[in-house]
């Protein structure tokens, strides 16, 4: 007795654990575990009975976190980007940007990755639609199975850490923080994870090339009519754009400017300068752009303007996470259905997932708290 009194906290761990291996939900194993053990705690003398009398007061408090409403939003926003065919557009332009180079579908699926995890911020929808797009590709071209898995599974878990994710939500709310310092915190080092990722992709393709080969020349598809692959006009793009925002960018930001604001502001006017030389390009009709060079900023500039803008307003201080997960939800909206993709049966879809997993995450929370 006196053994399984001055180790219940380990017994209780190991408990759950086994509640969870025989399938029951987290939520639920975690609450019937803490008021199992709360009994025998009573049982046993160790424990009484109106600490249980504070549970209500505790899951009222959760319910009126008016910071968990911006896990709905963004969870919206995520899976109307993700549903509207965004995905496939991103793997397709960013395949061919870095196809001719040895393991050039694996880096464009780590980029992928880190952009469907600023947007979706659940794990589950970046590795299915990476997996479900990319894999076949992949695998197509001789890829390695180890290695083609192995990035994906690893680029679905940055939606863990990139700014929006509902994890940085949830650990600001039981740390007392608030979520815009949660998403300053862990914003560079989600890039610098990216950055490993591809690194190891790098090294990879370099010692064993079999592992990841460039695309042949047939499954290029943007070549312009000389025959080039028209990347030198991408280069020239993406310089002018980021001297553009880098002028910009010193009129709108001070020295004291944090670095995450700078970044964030930066990026947005960048993608603002880009979009707005490819716009022109295309209605005036001046062919100074490359086929592949409009392709990718039609296809990564849109996404990527929503999500700083997102973040930029949480960081700058013009709108809380919630505003700003509301104003990215409406602005996903907008998005699908410029692009002729929303549909009633899509925003059904996508309402009804956000619905069941944001249910999921407050029963955790609840159940966290009674364990």
């Amino acid at each position: 007795m006196e053994f399984l009194i001055q180790n219940m906290p380990p017994i209780m761990f190991l408990t759950l654990i086994c509640f969870l291996l025989l399938g029951f939900p987290v939520a639920f194993s975690l609450a019937a575990n803490g008021i199992l053990y709360a009994l025998l705690g009573i049982a046993f003398g160790e424990f009484t009975f109106p600490f249980l009398q504070a549970l209500p007061d505790r899951v009222f408090g959760i319910v009126q976190n008016d910071s968990l409403l911006a896990v709905p939003f963004f969870t919206l926003m995520g899976l109307i980007l993700e549903r509207s065919g965004m995905a496939e557009d991103l793997l397709e332009t960013i395949g061919q940007l870095f196809g001719p180079i040895r393991g050039g579908l694996a880096i464009a699926v780590v980029f992928v990755g880190a952009m469907l995890a600023a947007t979706t911020g659940v794990v589950s929808a970046s590795v299915i639609s990476m997996g479900l797009i990319s894999l076949p590709i992949m695998l197509r071209y001789g890829y390695d199975r180890k290695l083609a898995t192995g990035v994906i599974a690893a680029s679905g878990t940055l939606s863990q850490i990139i700014p929006p994710s509902l994890v940085l939500i949830i650990l600001a709310d039981q740390l007392g923080r608030s979520i815009g310092d949660m998403y300053r915190g862990a914003m560079i080092p989600g890039f610098i994870l990216a950055g490993a990722y591809i690194v190891y992709v790098v090294i990879a393709s370099l010692i064993k090339p079999s592992y990841a080969p460039a695309l042949p020349p047939e499954a290029r598809i943007y070549r312009e009519p000389n025959g080039s692959n028209g990347l030198p006009s991408l280069v020239v793009l993406v310089v002018v754009a980021s001297v553009g925002a880098w002028l910009l960018g010193k009129v709108f930001l001070s020295e004291k400017s944090a670095a995450d604001e700078t970044i964030v502001l930066n990026l947005l006017l960048w993608g603002v300068i880009a979009f707005a030389i490819a716009g022109l390009n295309k209605l005036l009709r001046l062919k100074m752009l490359s086929q592949i060079a409009e392709r990718v900023v039609f296809v990564m500039v849109p996404p990527l303007f929503l999500i700083f803008l997102v973040l930029g307003t949480i960081f700058i201080g013009v709108a809380t996470p919630t505003e700003g997960g509301a104003m990215g939800a409406v602005g996903a909206i907008i998005m699908a259905l410029i692009r002729g993709r929303l549909t009633l049966s899509l925003l059904k879809q996508a309402m009804d997932t956000t619905t069941k997993l944001t249910s999921f995450v407050v029963f955790i929370l609840v159940g966290s708290t009674i364990f």
